[in-house]
């Protein structure tokens, strides 16, 4: 088969399309046929060495779509379409940078859709991180008031569309003015631009701070994120798009707020189900979301898309299709 192929740590040009052996199919595992695979950030990490326990070469990918080639266990039947993420998949084993990739049972979600492989290919990944950070780290509440730093990401857009559903008031940030009107666009109440603080411009809209947050930059924010918090208010970190793991200096008796709460959410597979993940899928059919999709890339060109990512250039998902 043909897979986008990690062979040693480094920049983008590392990643080389190659033909390696077909995975073979065992005891507890599903073979998938790839169809298509969203990019994440945290991927590069992984590519740069960051991520420990990776052993080199290997076949990265922490999520994918597609069809059952073949499941010992008799679950699913052939052909059925399925969506497989994380677990250690594209780290402790190989991911779905590839034609084919075999994955444990668990990190198998079936699901039915008549959507364009381009479209699944964002999904699983992308869903998993808001629904999980939104819905579980920040226990989201209709009449809330939700800041969402970084709110140009992929994640962003989707958080925000998927808050608004549920009847919160949004505030979201972007560096580039030029993409406010994109931010406002998804549904977005009010824009930050964010050159490093942020806390004056969510004051002047909510005196007492707004009920919570979700930090897709990371690090080099956060601290500004815990002053736009109101009393008992929370800040969940889930994204490091700033590119930083840790701070120089943190006080916590300081940086956070009296009252105020910090936490993360560091989404695994079975934060997602099945149920979910196709209630999903079908509003995205329905046309009751819409996913913000920046460029779709061939399995041939996953460094020229690494590269893409690493320079900030997407405005949305990133996806491979096979």
């Amino acid at each position: 088969m043909k897979a986008a192929v990690t062979t040693q740590t480094g920049n983008p040009e590392v990643i080389q399309t190659k033909e390696v052996p077909k995975p073979e199919v065992k005891s507890g595992w599903v073979l998938i046929k790839v169809k298509a695979f969203g990019l994440n950030r945290s991927e590069i990490f992984t590519r740069k060495g960051d991520s420990p326990g990776v052993e080199f070469p290997c076949i990265q990918g922490i999520e994918c779509v597609g069809i059952v080639e073949e499941d010992p266990s008799g679950i699913y039947k052939k052909g059925q379409q399925v969506a497989a993420i994380m677990g250690g998949m594209g780290r402790f084993f190989d991911g779905g940078y590839a034609e084919y990739a075999s994955v444990p049972l668990e990190i198998v979600f079936p699901f039915s859709s008549s959507l364009q492989w381009d479209i699944l290919g964002a999904i699983p990944e992308m869903f998993q991180t808001v629904s999980g950070s939104l819905n579980q780290a920040l226990d989201i509440q209709s009449g809330e008031t939700l800041l969402i730093r970084g709110g140009t990401s992929s994640i962003g857009m989707l958080a925000c569309q998927l808050a608004k559903i549920k009847g919160l008031t949004v505030i979201s940030t972007t560096r580039n003015p030029t993409k406010k009107q994109s931010l406002l666009d998804n549904g977005s109440d009010h824009i930050a631009i964010d050159e490093g603080l942020v806390e004056d411009q969510v004051r002047a809209l909510f005196p007492d701070g707004v009920h919570k947050v979700l930090e897709l930059i990371g690090t080099s924010t956060l601290k500004d994120s815990l002053k736009c918090i109101a009393p008992k208010g929370l800040v969940c970190m889930t994204g490091i798009l700033g590119n930083e793991w840790t701070m120089k200096e943190f006080t916590p008796m300081g940086d956070i707020p009296s009252l105020g709460r910090l936490t993360v959410y560091m989404g695994e597979s079975k934060n997602l189900s099945k149920e979910l993940l196709q209630e999903f899928i079908d509003e995205i059919e329905n046309g009751k979301i819409k996913l913000n999709i920046d460029s779709i890339f061939s399995l041939d060109q996953v460094a020229e898309a690494h590269q893409y990512m690493e320079d900030n250039k997407a405005r949305g998902k990133i996806v491979v299709l096979t």
